[in-house]
């Protein structure tokens, strides 16, 4: 490992441009190549991000032997064959959420990166924000008690542009693969894999689901009611409720800036500031994991993301969700 860490990135949209200002905010990094398939475009990123060099082909960057990890930004039915490309290059590798497609690509992606000892790492955010640090240390310290409810939600009304990445089948569209899956990550953070799942969904003309709702029962009997739409503005906190309190992430809670906790009738308010655009935190793990010479996050292990993806998996049987990666 080079004294700095040399990052690459591949797909340049409004996500990446994000990330790519957050590595600035790291010491010892640089930013070594970036990749889109137009030149013009990648060559006005790498100059606004001081990238060492601009390519137009995902492969030439893979093969870039100076890079040591590539963030993977690509629309979400590109993440599969654009990680494996990075692995087969000897590259460790942040893939943006979901993973895959289904739990049979993520368990390749997992096995692909093991085999070469290759760090690997799905990009949720939300679990290195200062504020679910906080969270999971309450919760480590049972400090609302045993939990016996969860509540999730985030929605949006999204323009009903039916190409658009949002509704497009092809590019993996629909809330649950982009914003479903982030109450969805809080409940499995929470309270592990559901022992039953009840689901329910409205979808669009283009064959994906504008609307999610969720009801997961634990083993423990706890019950996590889960929702994601693109049809309405709604609340997008959460609430984490137990037999001695309640936390609350406050509005929007996959990118939270303050707690509550409510406990024996009083409230306690953490604010909890994340760093620049937000990406800098999981940033930071991966260089931390990469100096260490570990091959994924005790964070974020591989295990946790099969298990996400198995879950959404389940969900999308039950709603009739299907992409061109399932039937292959």
């Amino acid at each position: 490992m080079h004294k700095k860490i040399h990052w690459g990135i591949i797909g340049l949209g409004n996500i990446a441009h994000k990330f790519a200002a957050d590595l600035q905010l790291s010491d010892n990094v640089m930013l070594q190549g970036v990749a889109s398939r137009n030149l013009e475009k990648a060559t006005e990123f790498a100059s606004t991000y001081n990238a060492v060099t601009a390519y137009d082909s995902y492969e030439k960057l893979a093969n870039d032997p100076k890079i040591d990890v590539i963030y993977i930004a690509t629309p979400h039915t590109f993440h599969f064959e654009n990680t494996m490309l990075c692995l087969q290059n000897g590259k460790a590798v942040l893939c943006e959420k979901p993973m895959g497609i289904n739990s049979t690509q993520v368990k390749t992606m997992i096995q692909e990166a093991k085999s070469r000892k290759l760090f690997l790492m799905e990009a949720v955010w939300t679990r290195f924000m200062p504020a679910i640090e906080k969270m999971i240390s309450l919760l480590d310290e049972e400090t609302i008690g045993d939990i016996i409810q969860i509540r999730a939600d985030f929605g949006f009304k999204a323009e009903l542009n039916l190409e658009s990445r949002l509704f497009n089948k092809k590019l993996g569209g629909g809330s649950l693969l982009d914003i479903g899956i982030y109450p969805i990550f809080l409940s499995l953070l929470v309270s592990g894999i559901p022992t039953d799942i009840k689901t329910m969904a409205r979808m669009t003309e283009t064959d994906v689901d504008s609307f999610c709702a969720l009801l997961f029962d634990y083993s423990t009997n706890a019950k996590a009611v889960l929702e994601s739409t693109f049809e309405a503005n709604t609340p997008t906190e959460a609430y984490i409720h137990g037999t001695k309190g309640a936390i609350k992430l406050h509005r929007r809670f996959h990118q939270p800036t303050t707690i509550t906790l409510f406990k024996d009738d009083s409230e306690t308010v953490f604010e909890l500031p994340y760093t620049g655009n937000g990406y800098i935190h999981e940033i930071e793990e991966v260089n931390s994991c990469l100096r260490n010479g570990q091959t994924e996050s005790s964070k974020l292990p591989l295990e946790f993301s099969q298990n996400l993806i198995t879950i959404i998996d389940t969900i999308k049987t039950q709603i009739g969700l299907n992409y061109i990666a399932d039937a292959e």
